[in-house]
């Protein structure tokens, strides 16, 4: 669905940023949910072209814009500022803000929207779709990566850009609310999906119970984990760099690995409507522990290790509820591109997280051999 903003307000926006050359190109980028995404070129005085990306936050759905901003701007400067201690040059490896010509890293537009500009990695690309184990390693890798390199970084320092984003409980007890309200008269044809969802709801706090408890710790999240969140290389097919930072604020690392298997384990995509073509490639989730384990091995707790397979299938419920209760309420949130998208991605969701459940014992065990095989490998190299 292509966003109502022209050509012509982009390319004024596009100038109020400090950026050297001469504006040559600018293509509207029609995926992902929520912000409106534009790529354009400058050309320098020694023809050089460099390439960014123009986003104008969605204001709908972040109702903190300027909270966002500062969010993405204290983690990339702190991710550089890590990377740089190990490497002279990060330039096509990391994520950063450009300046406007005003000197903030954002810039306002004529209807009070905020706009933000980031280097574009050359020679990578995303999948929405993991197509083999090495690309299931790398993204795990780089997630885990990621969450390592904020490790050091006080969740206290960012502010919720979502407030309640993965409160299962409250995302449960509203879609029940907007199922009594029927606001657009058609709960009647999701009895089916209801049902299903009322059955777990014994499930729902698990991660808030852990988290309250202490049993495991407050985080810096990415909170998003798609596997197109994850720019890989072309050429060698290794992960290169996270996108994608709006969601970004204290979590459970829990969710992020759990969104990660959502989005990654199966051939399908989240929307497919012929549901015998979801189910779960275990040698990719095999990849995912391994990748994630690799980065992110070092700082979890057991608790939170105990709870890596169940996390798939928590944050899939979440989001099956989370497009029922957007189908119900009207499509307010998610962008659609027909009429019943949102029911769709509910229905494929939800036989996801069926899969996974007949998968569960052995996602486990997977998770247990791979951290006693870890375990080992750290011993016998202490030795």
């Amino acid at each position: 669905m292509s966003s109502l903003i022209g050509l012509e307000a982009v390319t004024g926006i596009a100038l109020k940023f400090a950026i050297e050359g001469k504006l040559t190109s600018a293509e509207e980028i029609e995926t992902g949910h929520i912000n409106s995404t534009w790529k354009v070129g400058f050309e320098t005085e020694d023809g050089e072209v460099r390439r960014f990306i123009l986003q104008r936050i969605n204001a709908s759905v972040f109702k903190d814009p300027m909270g966002v901003m500062r969010n993405v701007e204290r983690v990339t400067r702190h991710i550089n500022e890590r990377v740089m201690r190990k490497k002279e040059d990060v330039s096509g490896q990391t994520l950063a803000l450009y300046p406007g010509r005003d000197g903030r890293f954002w810039v306002p537009d004529e209807a009070d929207g905020i706009w933000r500009c980031y280097n574009f990695i050359e020679g990578c690309r995303t999948y929405d779709v993991v197509e083999n184990e090495g690309q299931a390693y790398q993204a795990a890798r780089a997630f885990g990566a990621f969450q390592d390199l904020v490790s050091d970084l006080s969740p206290e320092l960012l502010v919720e850009t979502i407030p309640g984003f993965h409160d299962t409980r409250s995302r449960y007890e509203h879609l029940m609310a907007v199922v009594e309200e029927n606001a657009c008269g058609r709960v009647a044809e999701v009895g089916e999906e209801l049902a299903f969802i009322r059955e777990r709801e014994g499930e729902v706090d698990r991660v808030l119970n852990l988290l309250g408890r202490g049993d495991i710790p407050l985080r810096i999240t990415h909170n998003d984990t798609k596997i197109n969140n994850v720019m890989i290389d072309e050429a060698s097919d290794e992960a290169v760099c996270v996108i994608d930072l709006d969601t970004v604020m204290p979590g459970s690392v829990l969710y992020d690995f759990g969104d990660l298997v959502r989005t990654a384990v199966s051939p399908a995509e989240e929307d497919e409507t012929e549901l015998s073509k979801i189910v779960v490639r275990m040698p990719i989730f095999e990849a995912l522990v391994d990748g994630y384990l690799s980065s992110a091995g070092g700082f979890l707790n057991d608790s939170e290790v105990t709870n890596l397979a169940f996390s798939a299938k928590l944050i899939t419920l979440e989001v099956a509820m989370r497009f029922l209760t957007d189908h119900l309420e009207g499509d307010r949130y998610f962008k659609i591109h027909h009429a019943g998208h949102n029911l769709e991605r509910c229905r494929a969701q939800l036989r996801l997280v069926a899969e996974l459940e007949g998968k569960m014992g052995e996602m486990e065990a997977c998770v247990l051999d791979r951290v006693k095989t870890l375990s080992c490998g750290a011993r016998d190299s202490d030795g």
